[in-house]
């Protein structure tokens, strides 16, 4: 089925965000929405699980059933299109089948951003192994980009990745191997500067910007695939929406002000035209 766009039908950009909630609403779908309204697109969602949580760590998870994550993708496609789209926290095989299935059927996987979210923050475990292996063998071949961190690219391809930029490109190159059209590789567990890798066949870059000292980064990798989703919904290509969404987690991750005991979130503020210039230089 042909993907219908909210740009082409209603004149605003739609991106999609199907996740798990986050009560503390620092990541998950509640960052996924601050990104998506500080970026100028209008977010939807499709609810993968509640979760009970604070910015010290999961205290329960509840699972929606396959059937109304279908039904939620369903309603939001068939009504108002999706200009973009990522996934999050998926909870389940069966909930990583049924994404798939619409993912097929409206054709969103051009538009498809896939954080293979697997382990909170905090460590606990948010998706089994046998799960993110169906995410590998389902959601990643029909990906526009994938964004794992660096022990999220190692489990996917079974073996240790050094903390090393050609060695890292290496893995990128491998997990594109795996379907997507881009890869790119997040700098947040590595040592010194956070140093994100892009792969996608013609490109290959770097994009680089210093650590701030905080704690404060509950929810990076959502935002940091959010506004990736929602720069692809306003029409960039891969590598634009990319260097865009570093330069919008960094500023939000500089900007974030205690709140919690624990890890707190980022301050989800708009990007302005010089800032998404200065800060989105590969190195």
């Amino acid at each position: 089925m042909t993907r219908p766009s909210g740009r082409e039908r209603w004149g605003r950009a739609v991106a999609l965000t199907i996740a798990g909630s986050d009560s503390s609403a620092g990541a998950g779908i509640q960052a996924d929405l601050k990104t998506f309204q500080a970026i100028g697109v209008y977010g939807t969602t499709a609810i993968t699980a509640l979760t009970a949580q604070n910015t010290l760590g999961v205290r329960a998870v509840q699972e929606s059933t396959p059937e109304i994550v279908a039904a939620q993708i369903d309603a939001v496609a068939e009504d108002l299109g999706v200009d973009g789209a990522k996934t999050g926290m998926l909870a389940s095989e069966a909930i990583v089948h049924a994404v798939a299935e619409r993912v097929r059927r409206w054709d969103i996987g051009r538009v498809l951003v896939v954080d293979p979210v697997s382990v909170a923050k905090g460590g606990d475990r948010l998706l089994s192994e046998s799960a993110l292996r169906v995410v590998v063998r389902e959601l990643l071949p029909l990906a526009a980009v994938v964004t794992p961190n660096l022990p999220e690219a190692a489990a996917i391809l079974g073996r240790t990745v050094a903390d090393d930029d050609d060695e890292i490109a290496r893995a990128a190159r491998e997990l594109r191997e795996l379907g997507p059209r881009a890869v790119v590789i997040k700098g947040g567990h590595r040592a010194g500067r956070a140093r994100d890798v892009y792969v996608d066949g013609h490109t290959e870059e770097i994009f680089d910007a210093e650590r701030s000292p905080t704690k404060d980064t509950h929810g990076t990798g959502c935002t940091f695939s959010a506004a990736i989703a929602a720069r692809i919904a306003l029409g960039d290509d891969l590598v634009d929406a990319v260097r865009y969404a570093k330069a919008f987690v960094t500023r939000a991750i500089e900007r974030a002000r205690p709140l919690g005991a624990g890890h707190g979130p980022l301050a989800h503020e708009p990007l302005a035209a010089e800032e998404r210039v200065a800060r989105g230089r590969a190195s």
